[in-house]
This record gives C-alpha cells, structure tokens and sequence, in this order.
C-alpha cells in the first residue's frame, strides 16, 4: 500500500515537473523551461523577493529561488498542502504592487477570460516587477475544461501592458515533433499496464532522438513548437 502523504505526493510531482525522467513523453519540453526559467530568475537583481505562484499547487520552479525568498505565496482553486490561498487568478486578494515576481505556469490554457488573469498579475506586480508564464502552442486536449493555445504574437497582445515582453520557444519544431509523437502514444496505451511498458521501452528512444535531432538542426524552426515561456517587465 501506497502510504504517501499528501505533501509527499505534490513535493514527487513538482520534482517530476523540474526534473523530469526520460521515461516523460514532456521531457524535451520541461528539460528546456528549466533552462529558460533558470535564466530569467538569474537576471532578476532582486535578492529578497516576494513572489506569487499562480497556480501553484506543485511549485515546480521555486527551488530555483530557494535562498532569495522573503515570501512565497501559492494560489490556487484545487487546494493542495503547498496552496496558501484557495482563490481564482482572475480575482487575486492581494494589495497593488506586493509582489516583485509572479510566477504563472500551464495556467492561461485554463481561463476563460486570459485577460483578466494577466490584468490581475499586472496590478498586483510592483513596478519593475516580472511576470514568469509557460502556455501552450500544441498539445493534446488534458481536460474539458481547456479553453486556449497561444502563439506568440497573441500572447504579446495579451500582455501588452508590460513595458517589456520576451517569448522563447520551449524547443523547436524537431523537439516539437517528437514531444507530440510520445504524447500521442501515450494517449494511445489507454491502460496502465500498457502505459507503463511504453515508458520504460519506446519513450525514452523518442526522447533522446528528439533530443540529439534538435542539437543537430540548431532549433532554427518554431512552426512546430508545443509550449512557449515568456518574461514580462512591467
């Protein structure tokens, strides 16, 4: 008998987030919003941060900012044990200008009105405050509840009220592509047994081929890029 706890289980599933195993058909894309991310966060100047994850019931990403925190505040609707505030990013209970980072991860896809997720992220940054998201480009449907894909001229429109947007595609079309072929399997080995199997033979082959096809390209196309992750400056 499985006897994790809950905090095990969420702590297991943002470690599998930040590293992912190459037994994950979202390898070649997670691997690369580490890198990304790890980036950003070096460049913010800010040693003492307050920082907000929206959608933050696994926290993936706050490892990286370990001995910068002054205060990590998690919202989100599914309440976990790493979940301070259980509220809806389109009405987020906090003051203007409070937080010097927003952190915003696989979330927009969600929301109805993306606008006024980004609105809310928007007041409540302080000036010269940075806004971390990843959104998807391409990907299987994961629930009913979905809403969007963004490229990224939309998601520029989007945050037009930051003074400073940078998008960088998390892979190419190679990575993409690869990416897609192991997500389409996995949808395809419905049961768990199968599911397992596929993993442990032909995904990781998948994976490590995407990988070594992207070196070899220079990731010089993004028509196919499945996932984006964007800094935003306000």
């Amino acid at each position: 008998m499985d006897k994790r706890s809950p905090l095990d289980e969420v702590s297991r599933m943002g470690n599998e987030r930040f590293d992912p195993s190459l037994t994950d058909p979202n390898w070649l894309v997670l691997r690369e919003r580490r890198r990304i991310f790890q980036n950003w966060m070096s460049q913010i100047p800010s040693a003492a941060m307050n920082v907000l994850d929206v959608g933050g019931r696994i926290q993936p990403y706050r490892t990286l900012l370990s001995n910068r925190l002054r205060r990590y505040t998690a919202v989100d609707v599914r309440i976990t044990p790493l979940v301070d505030v259980a509220a809806v990013g389109e009405q987020l209970p906090f003051r203007e200008g409070e937080f010097d980072l927003v952190i915003c991860t696989q979330v927009l896809e969600y929301i109805f009105q993306p606008e006024s997720l980004v609105a809310e992220v928007h007041r409540v940054l302080k000036p010269g405050g940075v806004l971390l998201l990843s959104a998807p480009s391409a990907s299987l449907v994961d629930s009913a509840n979905e809403y969007w894909r963004f490229l990224p001229a939309g998601l520029r429109r989007l945050l037009q009220s930051f003074a400073r947007v940078e998008v960088e595609a998390e892979g190419s079309s190679v990575a993409g592509f690869f990416r897609t072929v192991n997500a389409c399997f996995e949808v395809f080995a419905r049961y768990p047994m199968a599911r397992s199997a596929y993993r442990h033979s032909f995904c990781p082959v998948v994976n490590l081929a995407g990988a070594l096809l992207e070196k070899l390209s220079g990731g010089r196309n993004n028509q196919l890029t499945v996932n984006y992750s964007v800094r935003a400056e306000k």
